[in-house]
């Protein structure tokens, strides 16, 4: 089994790479903080690198950009090259399968004006109002 799911903010603003015609792609990277506190007090931050492809990659592009906070969920992959001094790289990066927006950001919003995203989706529901004569008695 091979599945990865991350929140976290992009570390900086996305460009999206046309390999081939109608063939595109973005990378990022995701910094996620650690949800408890080294022993100097401070809460570490960890920054995986993140891949998407096709609509998706367009999507992510078009929406989001330095400090939006996302959801991926995805698969880790891992690839190798050789560069031109011959030496070998290896990396680690999630293969991402679903981006949710969690917050939008605008050019020149600063991240503590960052709101989240207004629902498209209307309501399925109603909101339910408590009131003792509505609870059924057991």
């Amino acid at each position: 089994m091979n599945q990865v799911a991350l929140v976290g903010r992009i570390t900086k603003d996305l460009t999206l790479r046309e390999l081939s015609p109608g063939r595109v792609n973005t990378t990022f990277v995701l910094a996620i903080n650690r949800s408890f506190k080294n022993a100097n007090g401070e809460i570490a931050t960890d920054f995986v690198l993140c891949s998407a492809w096709g609509r998706q990659a367009e999507k992510v592009v078009r929406y989001c950009g330095k400090g939006s906070l996302v959801g991926v969920s995805g698969s880790i992959q891992t690839r190798n090259y050789e560069r031109e001094d011959r030496t070998r790289v290896y990396v680690t990066e999630v293969a991402c399968d679903d981006i949710r927006f969690l917050s939008s950001k605008s050019p020149g919003t600063k991240e503590s004006e960052m709101k989240a995203p207004t629902p498209t989706e209307p309501a399925r529901f109603e909101v339910a109002t408590a009131n003792e004569e509505a609870l059924p008695i057991f």
